[in-house]
């Protein structure tokens, strides 16, 4: 029962953490809008998610072999992680940012960021509210 509670907060906290570093490369692209030669980059959200929680492994990265080992770091991304994306249309300045795209992802990360957060909040006052009840009991 433990076991479970603790896997899906570390789950839904490592990805509390790639949300925030999504959001903030995000928000680095929109301040970048206007940079000659800047090129517009994103984390792959579903594919850093997979290699903090070790579905997938990171090439370089170090890997638990004891379960008393700390899982690497959420935020410590590989470089597969971050990718630039491509340009909607040719600028003369090379710059690849397009701010619909930037704004829509930006919006969207923001609300699952929320959601997250929301999520880890009802796990945890749901297992205080049991801890309370038994006590009680």
């Amino acid at each position: 029962m433990i076991n479970r509670l603790t896997d899906s907060l570390t789950f839904q906290t490592q990805a509390l953490v790639l949300r925030a570093e999504r959001q903030q490369q995000l928000a680095s692209n929109i301040a970048n809008a206007d940079t000659p030669g800047y090129q517009s980059r994103d984390i792959d959200f579903s594919r850093a998610l997979k290699e903090a929680t070790g579905e997938i492994a990171t090439p370089g990265a170090l890997q638990t072999t004891q379960s008393r080992h700390l899982a690497p770091l959420a935020g410590a991304l590989s470089p597969s992680g971050r990718e630039y994306a491509m340009a909607a249309q040719t600028n003369l300045d090379s710059n690849t940012v397009d701010m619909d795209r930037e704004r829509a992802s930006f919006a969207d990360n923001a609300v699952k960021y929320e959601a997250t957060l929301r999520f880890i909040n009802s796990s945890v006052r749901t297992t205080l509210d049991a801890m309370k009840s038994h006590n009680a009991a």
